[in-house]
C-alpha cells in the first residue's frame, strides 16, 4: 500500500481489508509458545510418526494445555508433517513435477554415488531457523549445509551449488517432495550438471534415512544441550558440530571409522606413493658373488 494518490482508508476499502488489520503489528511468539515449540521439536525428533492428535496428548501429559487446532498450527509453523512416519518441512507444490525414487534395491558402493538433502528446524531461545544439509550415502560425510530464517528454496540451491563446486557432482541426488526441491530453479541446477534426480515416495520416512539419522545426532548431541540466542550462535554451533561429525565422530556402520576417512579413502589411495622394498635376490645376477657375474668382472681386471 504505497499509492500516494489514494488514502490508506481508500486502499483498504478497495482491498476489502479492515484498517485495524493494516495498522496492527504481527504478534510475536510468546515464551510459553516457544517452550511448546521446542518440546514438540524434541518429541518429533524421537517420534517423527506422531500426528497432531498424538502430539496433543503427549504435550498434555507433560503439562502443556494445548488443543488439537493449536498443535496443528504449530506443526505448520515448524514446517513438519507426520505421514506414517514422514517428516516433511514443506508441502508439495502440485504444479511441480515429482521424480521417481531411484534408490530402492540400489547397491551403494562408493562415495559421490548418491547424495541426499533435507531441511530441519533449529530452535533458538526466542525463535527458530531452518537448516538444510547434503549428506553422502556411502560415507555419511556432510557435503554442504546452509541456514535460513525462511523456507524459501534459495538457501537449498546455494548449498547444492557449494557442494558441487567443492566435491564435484554425484550420480544421483535424492530429496523429499518438498516445494524447495521440486522448484524449477533447484531442478535446473541438477539437470544442468547431468545428475539423476530421485525423490522419496510419499509417506516413506526410510527413503531418506541417513539424513534423518544425522538430524537426530545433531540435535541430541549438540542443539538440545545448549541455549542458542542468535542466528550467528546457531551457525557457529552447527559449524563446530559439522567439523566434529565429519572428521572425528566414529560410526559403527562405517567400521568405527569417520565419514572423512571413508569419503576420501579412494582419493587417498590414488595419491599415495607405493614404496616397494628392495629385494636383493630379485637382482642377484647383478651381484659380484653370482657365478655368471664373476667371469665378466675378471675380463676387466
Amino acid at each position: 500500500m504505497d499509492n500516494q494518490q489514494l488514502s490508506i482508508k481508500q486502499q483498504c476499502e478497495l482491498l476489502g481489508l479492515n484498517r485495524s488489520s493494516y495498522y496492527a503489528s504481527p504478534a510475536g511468539i510468546t515464551t510459553d509458545e516457544q517452550n511448546i515449540l521446542n518440546r514438540m521439536d524434541e518429541i518429533f525428533t524421537e517420534h517423527p510418526y506422531y500426528g497432531n492428535r498424538r502430539m496433543m496428548y503427549v504435550l498434555r501429559g507433560e503439562g502443556f494445555m494445548v488443543g488439537r487446532k493449536k498443535v496443528r498450527r504449530y506443526y505448520q509453523l515448524l514446517g513438519i508433517e507426520a505421514i506414517y512416519p514422514k517428516m516433511n518441512l514443506s508441502k508439495r507444490n502440485q504444479a511441480h513435477k515429482v521424480y521417481p525414487y531411484l534408490l530402492r534395491g540400489l547397491e551403494i558402493a562408493k562415495a559421490n554415488q548418491v547424495w541426499s538433502m533435507d531441511i530441519t528446524y533449529i530452535r533458538l531461545k526466542q525463535g527458530f531457523v531452518y537448516l538444510c544439509a547434503i549428506i553422502d550415502w556411502y560415507s555419511r560425510y556432510v557435503i554442504s549445509w546452509r541456514l535460513s530464517i525462511t523456507l524459501q528454496s534459495d538457501f537449498c540451491i546455494e548449498a547444492l551449488q557449494a557442494g558441487i563446486c567443492a566435491y564435484g557432482k554425484p550420480e544421483i541426488f535424492n530429496t523429499d517432495q518438498g516445494v524447495q526441491f521440486t522448484s524449477n530453479n533447484f531442478i535446473e541446477v541438477l539437470q544442468g550438471h547431468g545428475i539423476a534426480i530421485s525423490m522419496d515416495g510419499k509417506g516413506r520416512a526410510l527413503d531418506n534415512v541417513f539424513i534423518e539419522r544425522f538430524w537426530r545426532s545433531l540435535k541430541q548431541e549438540k542443539i538440545y544441550r545448549i541455549d542458542l540466542i542468535s542466528v550467528k550462535e546457531a551457525k557457529d554451533a552447527i559449524s563446530e558440530y559439522m567439523e566434529f561429525y565429519n572428521n572425528h565422530r566414529l560410526h559403527q556402520s562405517l567400521g568405527y571409522d569417520t565419514p572423512k576417512s571413508v569419503h576420501f579413502a579412494e582419493e587417498k589411495k590414488k595419491n599415495e606413493v607405493i614404496e616397494i622394498p628392495m629385494d636383493m635376490m630379485d637382482k642377484s645376477c647383478d651381484l659380484p658373488t653370482y657365478p655368471q657375474a664373476q667371469p665378466l668382472q675378471q675380463n676387466y681386471i
